[in-house]
């Protein structure tokens, strides 16, 4: 009676790790036929561009972000920076007002980007076609705005950057590039290829600004925003185009405790929107939008990659002592996901600095296992990154942020 009961729990284990490496797999080979449907090249008439950062608390580098985002070569009178500043002290605010900048000040009791972004648009009194989010760690690589000009011209209402490693400098930031290099070609590039929407990632994302506005005006999200927001706008069948070209500098995080916090917000966001919108998602591919479930539903219940990488070797272990062949499948599922990664990464970061970053993925794999049991605490609290770099430092991708 208890091999049987432990033969199907672990055959749920193993339907369900299925099921997840076999789609990371199918969206990571995608990812490889993908193919650029927005011309580089900047047409007219140029688009009026409202560039968003929401901050708090982010005295230590958001001087250095204001500049970075109005050096941007795109005509000064067709974009506006709006600096959303949260709690900042008397000081910033003073020096964000010798800067060509607009300077929205916002006090919550509990703040969150949704609520900063919301004050913001009630404050917006011109009139803007394009709304772009940035983070305040975040800077705009050359030709950006150019990038997302030429994508709404060509008839995109939705758009999401590439967003890339602003610093490499410890191993933790290495793994966290990584990261966000695997999940541009699997959940982005890999989307698209296939013909689905790419999803957002909460900065360097670009929307038709009344579309944002609207949108955003129904959204009270603490945590993850970008979720409930991508799902508005793929409900109605507009699709969200990634634009391989378009760079978006973003700092990573390059200490345990840092990884922590960041991932148990990551987490949180993933198991919250999962259980809202799970049966919501199914009622929507009945309608033929493939796009909202796969967003809805897929994207979240495939489990974060280090569970996958503790999980599945363990997997075969234990199921080699109750049926072999299970045992065997198991382990080609493990060289299937492995394999996955593999495509996904960018060959630019396949290098020794890697080899010697991957001595920390243990510790990074336990502290994600172990932000399950602190999720509950975290749900009502909105989760602060401090952030620190002041500069673009990634040597691989620093030419194209000068």
């Amino acid at each position: 009676m208890f091999n049987q009961v432990l033969l199907i729990l672990f055959s749920i284990v193993f339907i369900y790790c299925s099921i997840s490496v076999i789609y990371l797999f199918v969206f990571s080979v995608a990812s490889k036929f993908y193919k650029k449907t927005i011309p580089a090249a900047t047409y007219l008439p140029l688009k009026k561009i409202a560039v968003l950062v929401p901050a708090y608390k982010e005295d230590e580098i958001i001087i250095s972000t204001a500049q970075n985002l109005l050096s941007q070569d795109y005509p000064s009178e067709l974009f506006d920076v709006y600096i959303i500043a949260d709690s900042f002290k008397n000081i910033t605010i003073e020096k964000l007002s010798t800067l060509p900048v607009h300077v929205v000040k916002v006090a919550f009791k509990n703040s969150s980007k949704t609520k900063s972004l919301n004050e913001c648009f009630r404050q917006i009194k011109d009139q803007y076609d394009v709304a772009l989010i940035c983070d305040a760690d975040n800077m705009l690589g050359k030709g950006f705005l150019k990038n997302i000009n030429s994508a709404f011209l060509s008839g995109a209402q939705a758009v999401q950057g590439r967003r890339v490693a602003k610093n490499n400098d410890t191993p933790f930031a290495l793994l966290d590039g990584c990261s966000e290099a695997i999940n541009n070609n699997i959940f982005r590039k890999g989307a698209n290829a296939l013909g689905l929407s790419s999803s957002v990632i909460g900065s360097g994302m670009a929307f038709d600004f009344e579309v944002l506005r609207d949108a955003l005006a129904n959204i009270s999200a603490i945590s993850g925003f970008d979720k409930p927001l991508q799902l508005k706008i793929v409900q109605s069948g507009t699709k969200i185009t990634y634009l391989d070209d378009a760079l978006i500098f973003d700092e990573k995080i390059d200490n345990s405790d840092a990884f922590k916090q960041q991932r148990k917000r990551w987490l949180l966001s993933q198991f919250i929107y999962l259980k809202e919108y799970f049966f919501r998602g199914f009622s929507y591919l009945l309608k033929g939008n493939i796009s909202y479930f796969n967003l809805a539903v897929a994207n979240n219940i495939v489990p974060p990659r280090a569970f996958l990488i503790a999980g599945l070797p363990i997997l075969c272990v234990v199921t080699f002592f109750i049926n072999p062949l299970v045992s065997t499948v198991s382990g080609l599922m493990l060289v299937a996901y492995i394999a996955s990664l593999i495509i996904a990464l960018p060959k630019e970061l396949k290098n020794k600095s890697l080899l010697s970053a991957l001595i920390q993925l243990p510790k990074a794999i336990s502290l994600m296992i172990f932000n399950i049991f602190r999720l509950k605490k975290a749900k009502q609290v909105f989760i602060h990154t401090v952030h620190t770099k002041s500069e673009i430092t990634n040597p691989l991708y620093k030419i194209h942020g000068e």
